[in-house]
């Protein structure tokens, strides 16, 4: 099924660039000073929410498609999985994400670090819940 291999497809992208993230990425980051560390992380983060976010909404709509079209559980499990990052952001990662937001580069402190630390705990989440998405959606295509 073409729509059940684009949704696996998708899932994958984003938990790929998800770990990348937290892999890569966050470590990078971290390595600079607290100024030029928040002064990164913002378009780092601003761009990343764009793609990650557009890759679940897709994701999520094709995991549907996927379900009614099949009626195997498996894909509506993985929809869910996939669509609970826009919650999970929004009540558990959007809360630091904004003290960061308005947070000037120039007033960074070791609290700004720490933030960023702890934003990049809680995005492994994201990593978590892609990674759960992708193995349901392999598992659904038997």
């Amino acid at each position: 099924m073409l729509v059940g291999h684009l949704e696996f497809m998708i899932a994958a992208v984003f938990t790929g660039a998800a770990i990348y993230i937290n892999i890569a990425e966050q470590p990078a980051r971290l390595q600079l000073d607290d100024r030029s560390l928040l002064a990164e992380w913002k378009p780092a983060y601003k761009r990343g929410y764009i793609m990650q976010a557009s890759l679940v909404v897709v994701g999520g709509v094709l995991g549907l498609v996927a379900f009614l079209s099949t009626l195997e559980w498996r894909w509506l499990v993985g929809a869910v999985v996939l669509l609970a990052n826009w919650p999970y952001t929004i009540y558990v990662i959007m809360p630091t994400n904004r003290r960061l937001m308005d947070t000037p580069p120039e007033d960074a402190t070791a609290e700004t670090r720490q933030m960023i630390r702890q934003w990049g705990i809680l995005h492994a989440g994201r990593s978590a819940l892609g990674l759960v998405a992708t193995l349901m959606f392999l598992w659904a295509q038997r």
